[in-house]
């Protein structure tokens, strides 16, 4: 196999590129045109296609789109369809050309005799370890269809907290950024607009007028370089979390704050314990399973313990003890692992947790978004008061000295 780049244009007419996998640039244009691409450009590339799968993972779009097209291919499974004419058939309903080439790609690699399981896991950067995971587990019992209904089920659940997450943050930053501009606003316009009527007479005003009147000089004089120092430590503290020891030393710091901890702690045992259930429901060996779902958990002080659990286990040793031991996931969670172990009915029960913590993450949400929200207002309602107070009490000061 050998990759080649692509430009061309989708069915609508739209201008795309991208890499494709095949053996020859004839194999190559006839993938493209699979997947109602017509190629424009063929020319032989590198052979690592991890550029075009890594933009493509980085929307959400995209990525809500893999989990519908993972969803109808188990829909067509179960209604007898062979494989690979199902994976024909999904070329037509996804509409991301470049996501549709790949599809495209793993319908021929299938056509060919590969394993489904394998074309996933060569996609790393589209598809999460779990993915090649189940897909291996059904084609191992002959039941392709239902595991990968299962997997939809669970990504699309994950798609649907995530989604919660962000929306009900929305209203809280955006009253956060609302706030700093009208501060800002303040600082710069109306402030300046009362510092004339004090010229000369700055050692006689009340120490808070001086200091409105001396940040508001400062950052009239320096935002630029205010703006750029705020860009610049934002990108430092973001290479410095690329390292693993100062994102480790961050999420575990994130586990201790009141409130945020509670809620990333459920969110995160939620994700691992669906895809958990999932896995183990799949027939994969539970040291296995619980090593890949430890893959889907973001936080990654709690991802490490849970590799260390899946270590452990491999040894010889069990799952809820040592889960409980490591102090990960809420007290709540314990008894349901417990449960799922004692009774071997581990999947079900886990399936529970998760929908247990969804729950939990949606009201500590609510309770969170309740408690920032008149915060950030009450904040911002204290520092135009105190601005126009200190205003106000030059302006008067001012007028007892000319009185007096």
């Amino acid at each position: 196999m050998q990759a080649f780049r692509y430009r061309g244009t989708d069915s609508h007419g739209k201008r795309v590129a991208g890499q494709i996998d095949a053996g020859s640039r004839e194999e190559a244009v006839r993938r493209l045109r699979q997947a109602a691409i017509l190629p424009i450009d063929v020319t032989a590339g590198e052979a690592a296609a991890a550029v075009p799968a890594d933009a493509i993972k980085r929307t959400g779009k995209t990525r809500t789109a893999i989990t519908r097209a993972i969803g109808e291919l188990a829909v067509l499974l179960e209604a007898g369809i062979p494989l690979e004419r199902a994976m024909a058939l999904l070329l037509d309903s996804i509409e991301q050309a470049p996501l549709r080439a790949e599809f495209a790609a793993m319908q021929q690699a299938v056509k060919e005799g590969a394993a489904l399981s394998r074309t996933l896991a060569e996609r790393p950067a589209l598809f999460p370890p779990v993915t090649a995971a189940m897909a291996e587990a059904g084609e191992a019992d002959g039941r392709l269809g239902p595991a990968l209904a299962r997997l939809a089920d669970a990504l699309q659940r994950e798609d649907d907290l995530r989604a919660l997450i962000v929306t009900a943050m929305i209203y809280p930053v955006i009253l956060v950024v609302l706030s700093v501009l009208i501060i800002a606003m303040m600082l710069l316009f109306v402030v300046p607009q009362f510092e004339t009527l004090f010229t000369g007479a700055e050692d006689r005003l009340p120490a808070p007028s001086v200091f409105i009147m001396e940040a508001s000089r400062t950052l009239r004089a320096g935002w630029w370089w205010m703006l750029l120092l705020l860009v610049g430590g934002g990108f430092a503290l973001r290479q410095v979390f690329t390292r693993p020891q100062a994102r480790a030393a961050r999420d575990r710091w994130v586990l201790t704050l009141p409130q945020v901890g509670p809620l990333v702690r459920s969110a995160e045992t939620a994700r691992f314990a669906r895809t958990l259930g999932v896995l183990v429901e799949g027939g994969v060996p539970l040291p296995s399973a619980t090593l890949l779902a430890g893959r889907a958990i973001g936080n990654s002080h709690m991802a490490a313990a849970v590799r260390e659990v899946a270590r452990g286990m491999k040894e010889g040793g069990g799952l809820t003890a040592p889960l409980a031991a490591a102090d990960i996931v809420p007290q709540k969670a314990i008894g349901f692992f417990r449960t799922g172990e004692e009774t071997s009915r581990l999947g079900p029960m886990l399936g529970k947790l998760a929908e247990v913590l969804d729950r939990d993450v949606t009201i500590r949400l609510q309770r969170l978004v309740g408690l920032l929200t008149p915060a950030i207002t009450v904040t911002l309602g204290a520092v135009v008061a105190g601005i126009i107070a200190a205003i106000m009490a030059a302006i008067l000061g001012f007028n007892d000295l000319a009185l007096a």
